[in-house]
């Protein structure tokens, strides 16, 4: 691979001798003089309403190698995407010191990826077929449902009614993943256009750099196809389109290091079948009246073995949105709707563990008793309604107060408020105040599947309470002239306070993962400041610090304790430069993630604490070259180039069948350098 990566690059370098020689100035260069482009220089923008947040645009997702969702926010500082385990291959977003079940996941401004498919669906939104991505901080628009805590993700796919076209990318790196991507949209009938998005990759690598037996990462071969159709009118316009997806992994002990008749295994398949449908119909133009139906539907079928235990779940969600929106007049509108959502989950829980375990003497929790297989459904019919009004006052005073009542068939009626204010005293600052409600039914085991891969025994309270918090934000921007260029500066606050939680609990015993309801104090305070500057033409450096204290109630006296696995701290300092004509372009990153706290430390057999109680800070750089042609552009990169990663982060791997054996003890990176190689292909109109 080191050969390939060499040999690409002389290519590069030659090219760029022969087309510097011919004029040709890739796709910077504009052939009609009869229109103006104007290309934006921001790749990442600040929203522009009462909510604070940031738009990630394609400009910026092409600065790494950004193969799925989940590895999207390499330069973003307010994101994190972390491995919940080293044997699954599980990320999980955190966003305010939370973690990613506390933020909505959208797509086009549906709910989207939630319960079963929330371990894995970081993976399941090829990085090529995004034209961008908003993130949202605090509490968001009652407009999309209720389970918004600390944020959303709203993730925007390329359009069929865009420039006719087909694009094909193709990516492999180091590590034995190759990845294949094509997107092609054909304008069928005057406004009627239609988009067909393909996906493939296949990890066939069994890496093991430390030695310990087990893969570093899980093979994963994924096969994701998507049919997109809209059609926009003057008064009416439509969008629809279905998506299937199968993927399996398989991880677990592979490879010379493992002398054993009977390895630990990981497989989990998944197929999903998803589709969608949206009419709006404009009634007044002049004043932005117009009445929407959104809908989607989707079925997620996950099948699991984690060594001795399984999980299967078969999820069916439907949800539907009826809005109404006008301006009454310039600066006031409203906004109203009602909303339908439908979970129904069919699970069987397995665990074959021949071993005997005494009674834990915990109340209220239910224990698999040896060799048992469960099944387990859970459904819930959540129908609600909304109102929500804004002031805009020449866009600088913009209040944003909503209200929401839904009515669950599990835990009844409750009220969703959330207030949002923005002031803009001049042109220079900026200033948002929010606060807001959410709430969130738990699916233990679906949202936590992962942690069967340890061998404690997973515990979940028998009636899990709806989980429930209040969510305070106050952000200030300001655009500071300095040296001849602009000077751009964030800072943000945010405190999370649960009054309901699901608390995921290492603490309650050694031999136990316990999810219970809360009891005690859970909280979050993060505060971020990040500046943004070009230093000269073509240069842009961005510079971020976050702090987090993130705290709850563990263990069986329910004392507040810091999360475990959690950063404390985060800096980022990304630097972009691209050459005047277009041509290069060089991207950096370097992370600094703080250390932290670990679940108290079990002891082994001779009474040697299996991991220490603090895992210390680390680095990681990332870079990225690209040359840009008229048609094409070739990338190569690497990722964690300061190859730190992890030392043991599956603890006790040697004994995989005993109950001191645990792969979710993940606090930093489970694999070393990784190098790159890509290519963007434009073939243009079909």
């Amino acid at each position: 691979m080191r050969n390939v990566l060499l040999l690409a690059f002389s290519l590069l370098i030659a090219h760029e001798i022969f087309a510097q020689g011919n004029d040709t100035t890739g796709v910077w260069k504009e052939k009609d003089l009869n229109e103006v482009t104007v290309v934006s220089k921001s790749t990442t923008r600040r929203m522009a309403g009462a909510v604070n947040g940031a738009v990630i645009t394609q400009d910026e997702l092409f600065k790494a190698a950004c193969c799925n969702l989940g590895e999207s926010f390499t330069t973003n500082p307010s994101v994190d995407v972390n491995y919940s385990d080293a044997a699954t291959g599980a990320k999980q977003i955190k966003l305010l010191g939370l973690s990613g079940t506390y933020v909505q996941m959208l797509t086009e401004n549906l709910p989207n990826f939630r319960v079963a498919a929330a371990p894995y669906s970081l993976g399941y939104v090829p990085g090529p077929w995004m034209k961008s991505i908003q993130v949202s901080k605090g509490s968001a628009s009652v407009r999309n449902g209720y389970e918004s805590i600390t944020g959303q993700i709203d993730v925007e796919y390329l359009k069929p009614d865009d420039d006719e076209g087909v694009t094909f990318n193709l990516y492999g790196n180091t590590m034995s993943k190759l990845e294949a991507n094509a997107d092609a949209n054909v304008h069928v009938k005057g406004p009627l256009a239609t988009e067909i998005l393909a996906h493939f990759e296949n990890d066939w690598g069994h890496h093991d750099r430390n030695k310990d037996g087990f893969v570093d990462m899980p093979s994963v071969r994924q096969y994701n196809l998507q049919n997109r159709w809209r059609s926009v009118g003057d008064h009416y316009i439509f969008h629809a389109g279905i998506s299937l997806l199968k993927e399996d992994r398989e991880g677990g002990q592979a490879g010379h290091h493992v002398h054993t008749d009977n390895p630990y295994l990981i497989n989990i398949a998944t197929d999903r079948y998803e589709a969608y449908m949206k009419h709006a119909f404009v009634l007044n133009k002049e004043h932005g009246t117009n009445i929407a139906l959104m809908s989607n539907a989707s079925m997620h079928v996950q099948d699991g073995s984690y060594g001795y235990k399984g999980y299967y779940v078969n999820q069916k969600n439907a949800y539907a949105q009826l809005m109404f929106e006008t301006n009454f007049t310039k600066e006031h509108n409203l906004s109203a709707g009602l909303s339908l959502n439908h979970d129904y989950l069919h699970q069987n829980i397995k665990d074959t563990d021949p071993r005997m375990y005494d009674n834990i003497g915990i109340p209220y929790i239910y224990v698999y008793n040896p060799i048992s297989h469960t099944t387990l459904i859970q459904k819930e019919t959540t129908p609600g309604a909304y109102v929500q009004y804004t002031y805009n006052k020449d866009n600088r005073l913009i209040l944003m107060g909503g209200v929401r009542i839904d009515h669950s068939d599990i835990y009844g009626t409750f009220v969703t408020p959330r207030v949002h204010v923005k002031y803009m005293p001049s042109d220079l600052v900026s200033f948002r105040l929010s606060a807001g409600k959410g709430y969130r039914t738990p699916f233990a085991y679906a949202e936590n599947s992962n942690l069967l891969a340890s061998g404690r025994i997973l515990t979940v309270d028998n009636q899990l309470q709806q989980e429930e918090a209040w969510n305070y934000g106050i952000s200030m921007a300001w655009l500071i002239p300095l040296f001849g260029n602009t000077l751009k500066l964030n800072t943000d606050y945010y405190y999370t306070d649960f009054k309901q939680q699901a608390v995921v609990d290492y603490e309650m015993s050694n031999h136990f993962i316990s999810i219970h309801n809360l009891n005690g104090k859970s909280y979050s305070h993060t505060f971020q400041i990040d500046a943004t500057y070009p230093l000269f033409k073509g240069m842009t450096v961005t510079a971020a610090y976050r702090l987090n204290d993130v705290k709850c109630a563990y263990g069986p006296d329910h004392k507040t304790m810091t999360k475990p696995l959690n950063s404390r701290y985060k800096g980022l300092l990304t630097a972009s430069y691209k050459t005047p004509l277009g041509l290069w372009q060089f991207d950096a990153t370097l992370q600094l993630n703080g250390g932290g706290r670990l679940p108290t430390p079990t002891l082994d057999g001779n009474d040697q604490a299996l991991w220490p109680e603090r895992f210390h800070s680390y680095e990681q750089l990332s870079a990225q070259v690209t040359r840009w042609f008229r048609h094409f552009s070739i990338y190569i990169g690497g990722e964690n180039l300061t190859g730190f990663r992890q030392k043991n982060p599956i603890v006790n791997a040697h004994d995989p069948w005993s109950n001191l054996f645990d792969a979710t003890m993940v606090w930093g990176p489970v694999q070393g350098a990784m190098g790159y190689i890509g290519v963007r292909i434009n073939f243009g109109k079909l």
